[in-house]
């Protein structure tokens, strides 16, 4: 079987905060021959781990490394690996995809309201602009 994992299924496999739901996340991400892992679902995974259940960012890079990496596991990995870079450098990983992603569509300037977020995409040699003029 082919699946793709709904953000709450890669919660439970990872937290395990309710037996029952943990145990039939673990056993149809092992028992699937293939596990499609959307973006979408890995920034959902990194806000829920980072604000529902205080999980710090080291924690959830070594989660997702742990996930992406599992040979059944299936994930456009330019953007995942453009999100952990963003997340050990103590930003966003969604703010990582988000920039990765624009300079893909063709892009050259990542503008934001988020001072972090803009520091860190120039610190890697990226353009970024603060929005509001400044």
């Amino acid at each position: 079987m082919k699946i793709t994992a709904d953000t709450n299924i890669l919660v439970r496999a990872w937290v395990e905060d309710d037996a029952e739901q943990a145990k039939a996340a673990h056993a149809i991400l092992k028992k699937a021959d293939v596990v499609a892992i959307s973006i979408t679902a890995l920034c959902e995974l990194v806000w829920v781990l980072a604000y529902s259940y205080r999980i710090s960012p080291s924690a959830i890079a070594d989660a997702i490394r742990q996930l992406i990496n599992a040979e059944n596991v299936v994930v456009n990995r330019p953007l995942a690996e453009a999100g952990l870079a963003f997340l050990d450098a103590g930003g966003d990983f969604a703010d990582g995809v988000i920039a990765h992603e624009g300079n893909w569509l063709g892009a050259d300037t990542f503008v934001s309201f988020d001072k972090r977020a803009v520091k860190l995409i120039e610190a890697s040699g990226g353009l970024a602009r603060l929005a509001g003029g400044t």
